[in-house]
């Protein structure tokens, strides 16, 4: 081995090794596209996870949908494509949050609309056990209100003498 050949030959290495890191510097890294399809449907296993968050060991549910997704994905389907793809395959429960419309809207509304109702509710019971009248006292007795009470107290006190 020459002196000369020594450097060149390292030289070869290091761009060789520069080639295969940008080669494969994105290659483990998942398209946006996959990462929104991806957690916005839910795995089948049964641990209610979302798809790409499930962290069970060997799950095979989730390694054969996220393959699914890779391959729709690499044929060009459109999200929507892809979504329905997974909808007629697993069913409706794929899909993490309820679409808004039809009858799924309404498992967007309802729960405003019961904090409503509630909160309605609460007001009107307050307000009513604020406005409820004075008890009545027994014979018909009234209580009077104000300066009226002072003034009856003093008699009360002139004609008793305390």
């Amino acid at each position: 081995m020459t002196l000369s050949s020594f450097p060149v030959r390292r030289s070869i290495q290091l761009a060789v090794v520069v080639l295969v890191v940008l080669l494969f510097l994105g290659a483990g890294e998942d398209s946006p596209r996959f990462k929104d399809l991806g957690h916005r449907m839910m795995c089948t296993c049964g641990c209610g996870q979302i798809l790409l968050e499930c962290n069970h060991i060997g799950c095979q549910s989730s390694d054969k949908m996220r393959n699914e997704l890779l391959a729709a994905l690499d044929r060009g389907d459109n999200d929507d494509l892809v979504l329905q793809g997974f909808v007629q395959n697993y069913g409706p429960t794929v899909i993490a949050a309820p679409t808004a419309t039809g009858f799924n809207y309404v498992a967007w509304v309802m729960p405003f609309v019961a904090l409503a109702f509630g909160m309605a509710f609460v007001v009107f019971v307050v307000r009513s056990w604020k406005n409820k009248p004075a008890p009545a006292l027994a014979d018909g007795i009234t209580i009077p209100k104000g300066g009226e009470l002072d003034e009856l107290r003093k008699k009360a006190r002139e004609e008793t003498d305390l």
